[in-house]
């Protein structure tokens, strides 16, 4: 029996992220107080004021540090939460909003996930081959027959297809009220079907005395009933299970005929015929004893693809995601639905079974596993062997499941995804992510907001890192070349605390690219600073530098002497050309222009918010000089 862990009382571990946060915060840190013990000391040699000097390394070590790390990677990704909560995605576990984005595989069920979840039972088929046709779409009785040859099947007209209907809503558990099915939707058509032929009241011929449920290892359900003191067991299941338990079928003469191996073999080429068009095929029978049935038939089943799902698999294959399909059905309904999904499976190297699977050794399954697209026959015990060969290969997986015995898989997979609707409360509690839906273009969403996530918390980094390697930059040039600090401590403490904070904290939860659910995922492994943020960051901070020493320089050569003027023309055009880095941090592929400026003006710069404050600022609080509108003039400018 699965039991799930109880950690009411333990804390959530951090995540992956918030580690490798942690561990740059730490990197940080160690060179840039390196950089100001450099610094220091070289303005002691120099002669310079020891106060002054240990001042401004204090600031610079406040600027240096970036302490609101953490704290944005916790709200971005509580805002992800949140989002994916309004696209009808749960997430549970904190961990899974940032994994969706490195998924590289999705492992997903068949019926309610991939289609509609929704049967609709569409022909009847005898032993012999014989087809009635049934109309009717869902649970909706009205408008629905069975029809053999032009004529109706109503009750007992046509006892051969009446037999098999019959079995079908004895063995069962499902109602239907309002047009909608009170248990499994498989056991609901067959009711539909009942009521289309008149034989939904015989249940009431048959008193139930014992049931073997429907497992997914057996795949077969049986009752046995009582009438007028004689036992009948009525089953039905796979084809292919069915047959084993049966030693005759049921004749167009309404006797019991032996069922050789030739029968058998004709039996299950019609029922592949059914499977090749989609159909889900269910058997019936029925006997005295469980070893010795009798075969009366075989109902067709139509589940459609969901209308979005197609759409969804092709977009995320798309993006390097693949897509994988699990399913207890037979192959050929299995290879006809991943045919209608758009997966185009090859009979011969992209299908599975789960009796080979259980023939395979782990490395032999890891070696076939990536060119598989479709398994069938397969059970929740399969679905935990194929995470496992997934994961070895290096992939990261994302599975689905909605019953108590996929718990297990879910939990083993890097993303355990369970079904809102059709759950389970124990599947539900392993998992990471809940859709509400049961949809699979849910998850495509939760996939595309993980990678936004990712995105945004790059784009933060990268502003905040050129914010500081650029300040401090600036004040070892000016150390090395022996100018006057051209910021003070109190203005590098303000860019720092006043001008870093809401513009990063926006770009947190900045509205991503369109594109990027097309973006491959990225590697866990893959560190945070990776080389091309790395020169992202080093352009920015030599942009930011190069325009305030250039202003700087300009001031100072006016006079040949540093006046506050001077010293509040730099701190503004440091804070202004930051403002643009803010806006080029927004996306790493497109032009500011290409975005939109007044989208992030909306955000972070509008009439009541920072970028007013941050001009009242300049003008009143932290500058030794009042600008003038013909030096505001020039900074814009030089900004240009």
């Amino acid at each position: 029996m699965y039991c799930s862990d109880d950690g009411n009382n333990e804390r959530s571990p951090k995540t992956p992220l918030q580690n490798s946060m942690d561990q740059l915060g730490k990197q940080l840190s160690f060179y840039s107080f390196g950089v100001i013990i450099v610094i220091f000391v070289i303005g002691l040699i120099q002669g310079r004021n020891v106060l002054d000097m240990f001042t401004i390394g204090v600031s610079l070590a406040v600027a240096a540090i970036p302490e609101g790390l953490p704290i944005v990677v916790a709200v971005t990704l509580a805002i992800g939460v949140m989002r994916m909560a309004k696209r009808r995605a749960v997430v549970k576990k904190m961990p899974a909003v940032e994994t969706l984005g490195c998924v590289t595989v999705i492992c997903s069920d068949k019926t309610g996930t991939l289609t509609k979840n929704e049967m609709t039972a569409t022909c009847v088929v005898t032993p012999e081959g014989r087809r009635a046709e049934v109309t009717g779409i869902g649970y909706v009785i009205d408008g629905g027959r069975c029809t053999y040859e032009g004529e109706v099947v109503m009750g007992y007209s046509h006892r051969e297809f009446a037999s098999i209907i019959e079995v079908g809503v004895v063995c069962n558990n499902a109602t239907i009220v309002a047009d909608s099915v009170i248990g499994q939707p498989t056991e609901g058509a067959l009711v539909v079907l009942a009521q289309k032929t008149g034989l939904e009241g015989c249940r009431q011929h048959y008193k139930r005395v014992r049931e073997v449920p429907f497992t997914s290892e057996t795949k077969w359900m049986s009752v046995q009933c009582d009438q007028n003191g004689q036992s009948i067991f009525f089953v039905k299941g796979a084809l292919d299970r069915i047959l084993q338990l049966c030693d005759s079928y049921l004749g167009g003469d309404s006797t019991r005929k032996p069922l050789d191996d030739y029968i058998r073999q004709r039996i299950s080429d019609g029922a592949r015929g059914l499977g090749a068009t989609g159909l889900r095929v269910l058997a019936m029978a029925r006997g005295d004893s469980l070893q010795s049935l009798m075969l009366v038939g075989m109902v067709g089943m139509l589940d459609p693809p969901r209308p979005g799902a197609p759409d969804a698999i092709s977009m995320v294959r798309a993006s390097g995601v693949d897509v994988k399909l699990i399913t207890g059905d037979s192959q050929e309904t299995a290879q006809s639905i991943g045919s209608m999904l758009g997966m185009y499976c090859s009979p011969h190297d992209s299908c599975l079974s789960g009796a080979q699977i259980d023939g395979m050794s782990d490395q032999e399954l890891e070696l076939v596993i990536r060119q598989v697209a479709v398994f069938y026959r397969a059970s929740p015990r399969h679905k935990l062997k194929i995470v496992k060969a997934l994961q070895a290969i290096g992939e990261v997986v994302a599975m689905t499941g909605d019953g108590v015995n996929d718990a297990v898989a879910l939990k083993k997979a890097d993303i355990g995804v369970a079904m809102g609707l059709g759950g389970t409360d124990v599947c539900k509690e392993a998992a990471d992510m809940i859709l509400c839906d049961d949809d699979f273009s849910t998850m495509t969403a939760a996939i595309e907001e993980g990678k936004a996530i990712y995105h945004n918390i790059t784009n933060f980094v990268r502003f905040q890192l050129s914010t500081s390697v650029a300040a401090l930059s600036l004040i070892a040039a000016s150390t090395m070349f022996h100018f006057e600090n051209p910021l003070n401590a109190m203005q590098i403490l303000w860019i720092n605390i006043i001008m870093d904070g809401p513009p990063a904290q926006s770009l947190g939860v900045e509205p991503v690219d369109d594109d990027i659910i097309r973006q491959r995922p990225r590697n866990v492994r893959q560190p945070m600073l990776s080389l091309k943020l790395m020169v992202d960051i080093l352009c920015s901070a030599a942009i930011i530098v190069l325009g305030t020493l250039y202003i700087f320089y300009r001031e100072m050569s006016a006079d040949n002497q540093i006046t506050p003027r001077d010293t509040t023309m730099t701190f503004t055009c440091f804070v202004l050309f930051d403002m643009w880095n803010a806006l080029s941090c927004r996306s790493s592929r497109k032009m500011i222009w290409q975005i939109g400026l007044l989208r992030f003006v909306h955000k972070s710069w509008k009439p009541d918010g920072v970028g007013v404050r941050t001009v009242i600022s300049i003008q009143s609080r932290s500058t030794e000089r009042k600008i003038s509108a013909a030096l505001w003039s020039m900074e814009v400018h030089c900004q240009a």
